[in-house]
């Protein structure tokens, strides 16, 4: 029997009409603008084109406070992405939603994919990892405060540009030579909490709060008013008098002053590293974070910053074993090691530290490895970094206060003190609405 054209057509188009296999679609939210939003988008389409069972689609959804803020209200919703961003500040807050996250060492599991904690920079790792040992979100933008300056202002100053101050009295001697040399902002700061009172007091090894800065439980109560941290506050309130030191706003938001040229020194993240170096017109240093050197025990280890990524709960079997697959792409020691390289992030995994430790980058680019060098030194109680309820609220509590001692209106201790009250009460209450 001779079967007809126009069927063996038919057939053929039936055949093509079916559909491929589809792509299981991972929504990830974050909060990376410019050249950082760039990284996030490379590495999703990098993921991508590795494999075709899954397509990570990346979702700028504003800063890490709206992000969190959409993604509460997504998953009350039912709508909450598979991977959601989450500064560190909200890790507390995080590790509270019972039932919102799913352990990012399920989903390895559950993935079949091989994880092992300790591959991961142990103060990187133990920030996000519960008291019982369990790794609860993937580390993936971890950053710590270093000191950033223009070499080419500090020569017009005639300051040596190859030696960065180390010490707090130096940033001051430093900040008078260039505002005598015509800068009007010497000295800024981001994260004024972050920089000047968190990663501060670990660096000087004392405690930001009590019950080891939160990591011993919710009953912790802050503490950072003590005489070393208003003495610390005082001399920045009186640079501030003298045009030493210009606040520039909440936030990152005096990150974009050193970028263009306008403040010549500033504490910030490490990550800020990739936005100098693309869009800087200066030759650039990097330094240790400043300390007082008759602090014993001054300087200690510096504490994270960043953020991590959250697996959220109720997505179906096979959405987590592409967030899984994904999370191992990123662990890769060459992805990794190409993320912290292109960024000024910590490295992820020990292996990506080693990887680019022994490509010569750091050599290549000096002061690249400070951040490195400040947060492997061994932490002590004090500086493990800092874990606690309601921290957003209790960083712009901080910014609120601290704006009165910068504007000559308040003394640091009054400010201080008022920090701690509003800031204490905020802990309560998280407390209070955590029991049980």
């Amino acid at each position: 029997m001779r079967i007809q054209p126009t069927i063996i057509a038919l057939a053929l188009g039936t055949a093509f009409a079916l559909p491929a296999q589809a792509q299981t679609e991972i929504q990830w939210w974050h909060s990376m603008g410019g050249a950082l939003g760039e990284w996030v988008n490379d590495l999703a389409k990098e993921f991508n084109a590795s494999q075709n069972q899954y397509k990570i689609t990346p979702t700028f959804k504003g800063s890490y406070d709206e992000s969190m803020t959409a993604a509460i209200a997504a998953f009350r919703a039912g709508n909450a992405p598979h991977i959601l961003q989450v500064f560190e500040v909200g890790t507390a807050t995080m590790m509270a939603s019972k039932g919102a996250i799913k352990p990012v060492g399920e989903v390895m599991k559950q993935a079949g994919v091989p994880f092992d904690p300790k591959a991961y920079v142990p103060a990187v790792a133990g920030y996000y990892t519960a008291p019982n040992g369990q790794m609860l979100s993937f580390p993936f933008n971890s950053s710590t405060p270093v000191f950033h300056y223009n070499k080419d202002a500090f020569k017009a100053a005639g300051i040596d540009p190859e030696k960065p101050p180390m010490t707090w009295p130096e940033v001051a001697s430093a900040a008078a030579k260039l505002k005598a040399s015509g800068h009007k902002c010497p000295f800024t700061t981001s994260w004024i909490s972050w920089t000047q009172l968190e990663s501060f007091s670990a660096w000087h090894n004392v405690l930001f709060s009590s019950l080891n800065n939160g990591f011993g439980g919710m009953g912790t109560r802050l503490a950072f008013n003590t005489p070393l941290h208003q003495r610390h506050i005082e001399n920045l309130g009186n640079m501030a008098k003298q045009g030493l030191f210009v606040y520039k706003g909440r936030g990152n938001a005096a990150d974009a002053t050193f970028v263009s040229g306008e403040c010549a020194m500033t504490t910030g993240s490490s990550a800020l590293y990739g936005n100098v170096t693309r869009n800087g017109k200066f030759a650039y240093g990097i330094g240790t974070l400043p300390y007082y050197p008759d602090v014993p025990g001054a300087p200690q280890n510096t504490v994270i910053g960043g953020a991590s990524l959250w697996a959220m709960a109720g997505k179906k079997p096979d959405e987590y074993k592409g967030i899984g697959q994904f999370f191992a792409f990123l662990s890769q020691p060459e992805v990794a090691a190409k993320s912290h390289q292109r960024t000024g992030y910590l490295p992820v995994t020990i292996k990506s530290f080693e990887l680019t430790d022994q490509s010569g980058f750091y050599k290549k680019n000096p002061g690249t490895d400070v951040s490195v060098t400040q947060m492997i030194r061994k932490t002590t109680d004090k500086s493990r970094g800092v874990r606690l309820g309601n921290f957003v609220q209790i960083r712009t509590i901080i910014d609120e206060e601290l704006e009165g001692v910068w504007g000559g209106k308040k003394s640091a201790k009054d400010a201080l003190d008022a920090a701690v009250k509003r800031g204490n009460e905020q802990l309560e209450r998280f407390q209070k609405a955590n029991r049980g």
